[in-house]
């Protein structure tokens, strides 16, 4: 069995399938170390938009974050401890790049290359994530700028900003949380905004040591801490579900806006033309006061080009700068493998994909790919939704469908196409009323067919209900052209893998 990716995905699916009993398993990861997206964003100011308690394994709680919202450094040690912990270093291999897998409808395997050779595997789980390949700034001039030019992703640490003229590009979440972080050392910053945001304040304090002890000491304690965290997400996705009722909370953000923010003109600029929650909700109570300093400029337009040290705007803006900083996130809608992935046809999930975007049975399972699991898949997620939480769920699904692969002695399970087709087509119905389709902007949740392909229309409670039902008549099964005896994986000797202690997700 082969894991791709070594984030909060491929490390939660290695202790579940080892925790299962199934010991020949690897998981490849192309860096030098674990950790994903965590371990790629440093840019300054990172950290998660989603209450730390709510951000980690149910299974493995953190009673020490320093923060409600932790930040990328406490996140990735987090992440680091928790495979320590669980022994994950047994079966990771880093430093190996996934080059192509295609299924050998024959010996049913996929057959797995990579650079560091061949692996078959029984069953392939693609644990990428969307938040991976950075969407980087394309406009005429760029590769020509005669200073540092990077991406948040990709961030620089060898240049030092104290003094000099930044130019950030984007206004999406990285830069909300960046130019903050910034814009104290900076001669000047100027942030280039294509589209407004809107922002709900974040009630981002530190967590006492008093709180620590009891969190880490009484586990009631951070039960209720989780479940009214939980409850709060859940509250907000339930309003933008119905956008009719979503008045109160987007008042609550122009109060925001009205309030930190005291020059009309610069309001006018920062209020959006669209619905709260049409695009992914941010939360900040730091970058409205950064933007209203005398050294900060907002440009409300897109950068068109850039001519040697100048940038110039859409609407003829012109501005000077030392250092060009590309805050403009990931291609959410693109899995970093689809072109290099093999079905029964030959075909690639990305060719499979190329009409309406990606698909797939519950954002796990694609028809036309035996035995492949997508972690975090196609319409999955929200404005609103911890991811973590939806990993879990997807997980129990995962090790429900292997179980059953297992018992009844399969070579590989397929998907079947009407029942992967029914599936989308209620997706997409139930979409067309939320605020993500019909609050009047584009986003990433799109694809450019026009499907929002990101999104999950109902709530979380009920992805998780969903999951934890394992249909196998939703699967062609396919007997082992060979019959053979099935080996019984023996046990893993690790703590177990409880039921959500927290009573909110599998």
């Amino acid at each position: 069995m082969v894991v791709v990716g070594a984030g909060f995905s491929g490390i939660g699916a290695a202790i579940r399938l080892r925790q299962e009993g199934w010991r020949d398993l690897v998981v490849l990861e192309k860096a030098s170390q674990l950790g994903g997206t965590w371990r790629e964003n440093t840019y300054p100011g990172c950290a998660c938009d989603v209450p730390s308690s709510l951000y980690s394994y149910s299974f493995t709680p953190n009673p020490r974050w320093s923060r409600i919202f932790a930040g990328q450094l406490e996140i990735h040690d987090y992440l680091r401890t928790t495979a320590d912990r669980y022994g994950v270093g047994e079966v990771l291999r880093c430093g190996v790049r996934v080059v192509e897998a295609r299924w050998d409808q024959d010996i049913g395997r996929w057959l797995v290359q990579s650079t560091d050779g061949e692996y078959r595997a029984r069953v392939l789980v693609l644990a990428t994530g969307p938040w991976h390949e950075p969407r980087r700034l394309d406009v005429p001039g760029l590769d020509e700028f005669p200073g540092p030019a990077f991406h948040t992703a990709e961030w620089n640490h060898a240049v030092d900003l104290t003094g000099r003229r930044v130019a950030v590009v984007g206004s999406g979440a990285s830069a909300v949380q960046v130019v903050p972080a910034i814009q104290a050392r900076a001669a000047t910053v100027h942030l280039f905004q294509r589209t407004a945001q809107w922002l709900l304040p974040k009630p981002d304090v530190p967590v006492s040591p008093a709180l620590n002890w009891c969190l880490d000491r009484i586990p009631g304690i951070r039960r209720t801490l989780r479940a009214g965290q939980y409850g709060l997400q859940e509250g907000i996705g339930y309003v933008l579900r119905h956008p009719r009722l979503e008045a109160p909370l987007q008042a609550v953000a122009r109060a925001h806006l009205r309030r930190t923010v005291r020059d009309p003109e610069l309001r006018g600029s920062l209020t959006p033309d669209y619905r709260l929650g049409c695009k992914r909700l941010l939360t900040s109570s730091t970058f409205y006061p950064a933007l209203a300093q005398p050294h900060v400029h907002l440009h409300p337009t897109a950068l068109s080009s850039v001519r040697g040290r100048h940038l110039i705007g859409a609407d003829g803006t012109a501005i000077e700068a030392d250092v060009v900083i590309s805050a403009t996130g990931f291609r959410v809608g693109e899995l970093p493998l689809a072109r290099s992935v093999h079905g029964t046809a030959g075909r690639t999930l990305h060719e499979t994909w190329a009409g309406d975007g990606p698909q797939a049975y519950l954002g796990t399972s694609v028809s036309g790919f035996p035995n492949l699991f997508l972690l975090l898949g196609p319409n999955l997620l929200s404005g609103s939704t911890s991811a973590i939480s939806v990993l879990e769920a997807q997980l129990a699904y995962l090790g429900a469908a292997l179980r059953h692969l297992r018992r009844e002695g399969h070579a590989s399970m397929d998907v079947r196409p009407a029942v992967q087709a029914a599936y989308n087509t209620a997706v997409q119905e139930a979409l067309r009323t939320t605020v993500y389709n019909a609050g009047g902007c584009s986003s990433y949740y799109f694809h450019s067919s026009g499907r929002n392909t990101f999104c999950w229309p109902w709530s979380t409670g009920r992805l998780i209900r969903s999951l934890n039902r394992f249909d196998a008549a939703a699967y062609t099964c396919r007997a082992p052209s060979t019959p053979a005896p099935v080996p019984v994986p023996r046990p893993v000797a690790a703590d177990s893998f409880p039921a959500d202690e927290e009573g909110i997700t599998t």
